[in-house]
C-alpha cells in the first residue's frame, strides 16, 4: 500500500499540468477584411497581416467553419502575425490550420519573438493547395491534413512573457501546386490556437514536494 502512495505522490509531483488555451483566433466572429488588428475569439491578444506589395484581405470559408483569414500578392517576407501573453505558463504549443490556392505560397517559416522586432525562425513547414486531388475546406466539414502544429515547449525564452510573437513567414516563390507564386494566388489561416501550462503556485509546489517528504519518512520508519 505504501508504495502505491509513493508512486501516486511522485507522478502528482512531477507529472506536467494540462495546457490552457492562452489565445485562439477563429474569425468567426471578428470577421477579418482588412489587415488587421484582429482580437481572438478565445484569451486576449492581437492579429495581423502584412504585405509588402498591395492586398486584398478577405474571409472566405474556414477549414470547418464559416471563416478564415485570407490574403492576395504574397512575396517572401509577407507573414500573419499572432501576439499574446505567456505570463503565468510555460511550454508554449501551436496549432492552426493553413492552405493556399494553387497558386499561392507554399512554403513558409515559424518564426518567434518577444519583442515584436527581432525574430528567430524555429522550423520551416509546407501547406497544401486547396485543391483536388486533396479535400477542400468547407463550413461544415473540417479537414485534418491541413492542420499544423508547432512544439515551442522547448524555447524557455517564450515562458512566463508579457508578449510573445508569432509570425507564420513566406519563404519562397514557389505556389502550392508547385509552379511559381502569382499575384492573384491566396493563402488562408483559420483557426490559430497557442496553448500553455500554467507554472505551479510555489505554495502548492512545497505542499507536493512536503507529502513526498512525509511520505518517504513513514517508508523509512517501516523499514526499521
Amino acid at each position: 500500500m505504501l508504495k502505491h502512495l509513493l508512486a501516486s505522490a511522485a507522478l502528482v509531483a512531477f507529472a506536467p499540468a494540462f495546457a490552457d488555451t492562452l489565445a485562439q483566433w477563429t474569425f468567426e466572429t471578428s470577421v477579418p477584411t482588412t489587415a488587421g488588428p484582429i482580437a481572438p475569439e478565445v484569451g486576449s491578444g492581437s492579429a495581423l497581416g502584412f504585405h509588402a506589395g498591395a492586398t486584398a484581405y478577405s474571409n472566405p470559408v474556414g477549414n470547418g467553419s464559416a471563416e478564415s483569414f485570407s490574403s492576395t500578392n504574397w512575396l517572401v517576407g509577407d507573414y500573419y502575425q499572432f501576439s499574446f501573453s505567456t505570463v503565468g505558463f510555460t511550454g508554449l504549443t501551436l496549432s492552426f490550420d493553413q492552405t493556399s490556392s494553387g497558386t499561392g505560397p507554399r512554403d513558409f517559416n515559424v518564426a518567434y519573438s518577444t519583442d515584436g522586432s527581432s525574430f528567430t525562425t524555429f522550423q520551416s513547414y509546407a501547406v497544401l493547395a486547396n485543391a483536388a486531388p486533396n479535400p477542400t475546406w468547407s463550413a461544415t466539414t473540417p479537414q485534418p491534413i491541413y492542420t499544423l502544429s508547432v512544439d515551442l515547449s522547448a524555447i524557455a525564452a517564450l515562458n512566463n512573457q508579457a508578449s510573445v510573437f508569432i509570425r507564420l513567414v513566406d519563404a519562397s516563390t514557389v505556389s502550392a501546386a508547385g509552379g511559381t507564386v502569382a499575384s492573384g494566388g491566396t493563402n488562408r489561416v483559420d483557426n490559430f490556437t497557442a496553448m500553455a501550462s500554467a507554472v505551479p503556485e510555489p505554495g502548492s509546489l512545497a505542499l507536493l514536494l512536503a507529502g513526498c517528504g512525509v511520505l518517504g519518512f513513514v517508508a523509512r520508519r517501516q523499514r526499521r
